[in-house]
């Protein structure tokens, strides 16, 4: 299986942020979506950063309360992991465990298609394992 099933799945919809936002804008963003990452840049195509939950936790812990006037590009992750619609689940499942990121952009020729999660790929994966078994139980069944 590919990343483009899970995409397929779960659609396209991407939020974004631009660099110049401020962290409380962030929040309200993440807030308001009910997610836990969302993708920086400022044409909604390219992406200049990635930024979560845990990068505001953790620089609240060393800035304080001041940090959600900063902007997002101040404590943005510059480096990101990305995949394509053509990698294999259990791959991209891989890097994002190893690389200990559970958000990763989908990009086709550089520009930004999709997001996928952790919680998107282990969902996805459940429901083949649930469909193979009911599948299995229902030729067994006959």
């Amino acid at each position: 299986m590919k990343i483009q099933d899970v995409v397929r799945a779960k659609g396209t919809d991407v939020v974004t942020i631009e660099p110049t936002a401020t962290v409380q804008q962030l929040l309200d963003l993440l807030a308001e979506h009910n997610i836990g990452a969302v993708v920086v840049s400022s044409d909604k195509r390219h992406i200049e950063g990635i930024v979560s939950e845990r990068d505001v936790v953790r620089r609240l812990a060393t800035a304080g309360a001041r940090v959600l006037d900063a902007a997002v590009s101040e404590i943005m992750s510059r480096t990101v992991k990305t995949c394509t619609p053509a990698d294999a689940i259990e791959d991209t499942a891989r890097e994002m465990t190893y690389s200990r990121v559970r958000h990763m952009p989908v990009v086709v020729d550089g520009e930004l298609q999709a997001v996928v999660s952790i919680g998107d790929v282990v969902k996805f994966r459940i429901d083949q394992l649930t469909d193979e078994r009911n599948h299995l139980l229902g030729y067994l069944h006959t």
